[in-house]
């Protein structure tokens, strides 16, 4: 009986084996043992997978955009509160976009109510109607009254026209931007005793600006502090700020213009009037207004310098046009000394016969200090040689250029030949009649 058990037994082992190995376990088998036989199939890995996060890509933009004006706005009240260590702070203000911000921020410190700060216009005479009945709106809604300043003697378009011309700015644009520009630009600052001047150049308007800085050191020589608490700001940041409080602006932003000059050289962005801004929304394209230095691109259209680029410069914010004097120096009708064009000053080094030019700006006390001698010189050699002045701090390139100056005054002698030579400037510097005599050698 026992070998027939063993026989069967042997049997059933060896059909296991034949059949692939080990018995099949049953169901009372250890939970060990089928933990094991299941640990040794080949199972199919499965990728592991997260749960979704939802991502609001508008709402996280709004988030940075507005955290990033919060700073801003920090950024340039703190700049305008700086104005408390200063007597006379203006403000000129073209009431286009970024000065209006700045409008209510000043408004928003008290500034203009308290009259800390005067707000400065401007009146070219040329003007879109719309601007000045704006600044009446302004002035209103603020609490203040801008002091109004235009060419001088004349205190209307008519009179205007009638002393320098209804075409002047078409025949000679920059004598036109140095009448109803730059000149009652200065002499409001002066009229005013201006000794810091609040101004909405930003960065991003081109690359004429794209380096400045909240705060500008006071040129010596009667000039003044000046604060740019727009610097950092963008386009897109001043209407962002005009659309989260709400605020007074021009109303042709409304009608398609970015920015907003003189009525005969400003244009809509782009000209078919697709982009506005109304509503405190933008209306069409608005990255045609938005992109850099995109703001002033309907500025100054059709016009050119004399030198035939493209003007982007108005003149009041050109080099030395902020800074203040009393008066010119060898005053036009009353000196020997004879003013010397942009046109005549390219003609010179070819017209055949000497000529001493200085090269001087009206603030720079040097110049001032050689006045009379160069005065007594044109008196007294003015038959044998002219004596010609050049402003040069509006036109700095040009008279390096031309008349090899690079400092204020310089004394150049043109000779017939069309060579120029430069008086050196003694240590200490003396400019008398007989140093020009003796460099003239007249």
């Amino acid at each position: 009986m026992l070998r027939s058990i063993l026989c069967l037994a042997a049997l059933l082992s060896a059909s296991a084996f034949h059949h692939g190995g080990m018995l099949p376990l049953s169901r009372s088998s250890t939970p060990r043992l089928r933990a094991a036989q299941a640990h040794s199939r080949p199972q199919t890995r499965k990728h592991a997978t997260m749960p979704r996060m939802a991502f609001d890509m508008e709402a996280l933009i709004q988030q940075t955009k507005d955290k990033r004006l919060e700073h801003l706005e920090e950024q340039a009240m703190f700049a305008l509160k700086q104005v408390d260590n200063f007597q006379n702070a203006v403000f000129p203000n073209a009431m286009i976009a970024g000065d209006c911000v700045i409008t209510h921020l000043l408004h928003r410190l008290g500034y203009l109510e308290s009259g800390k700060v005067k707000i400065m216009v401007v009146d070219t005479f040329h003007l879109f109607p719309e601007t000045m009945t704006f600044l009446n709106e302004l002035e209103k809604h603020y609490k203040f009254k801008a002091e109004v300043f235009q060419a001088v003697g004349c205190a209307d378009k008519a009179e205007y026209d009638k002393k320098f011309g209804a075409d002047l700015w078409k025949i000679d644009i920059e004598q036109y931007d140095k009448v109803c520009k730059v000149e009652p630009f200065q002499r409001g600052l002066k009229t005013l005793n201006t000794d810091v001047m609040i101004n909405g150049r930003r960065r991003d308007h081109g690359f004429e600006r794209a380096y400045i800085d909240l705060f500008e050191n006071a040129p010596i020589g009667g000039g003044l502090a000046k604060i740019n608490p727009l610097a950092y700001w963008t386009f897109e940041d001043c209407f962002d700020y005009i659309t989260k409080y709400k605020i007074p602006i021009h109303p042709l932003h409304a009608d398609g213009f970015p920015s907003i000059g003189d009525a005969k050289d400003t244009v809509k962005v782009p000209e078919d009037g697709s982009v506005k801004f109304v509503d405190y929304k933008f209306v069409g394209k608005k990255a045609e207004w938005l992109d850099y230095a995109a703001e002033r691109k309907g500025r100054f259209t059709g016009l050119a310098n004399k030198d035939g680029s493209a003007k982007t410069e108005c003149g009041i914010h050109v080099a030395g046009a902020e800074r203040t004097f009393d008066r010119d120096l060898w005053e036009d009708g009353k000196s020997k000394v004879k003013n010397l064009s942009k046109n005549d000053a390219i003609k010179i080094t070819s017209a055949g016969k000497d000529a001493l030019v200085v090269t001087y700006a009206p603030w720079c006390k040097f110049c001032m200090g050689m006045e009379e001698e160069l005065e007594k010189f044109a008196s007294q050699y003015g038959d044998k040689i002219q004596v010609l002045k050049y402003r040069g701090d509006e036109d700095r390139e040009f008279v390096q250029e031309t008349f090899k100056a690079k400092s204020f005054p310089t004394i150049s002698l043109v000779t017939k030949d069309g060579q120029v030579k430069v008086l050196e400037p003694s240590s200490p510097e003396v400019r008398t009649v007989e140093n020009f005599k003796k460099f003239t050698n007249v």
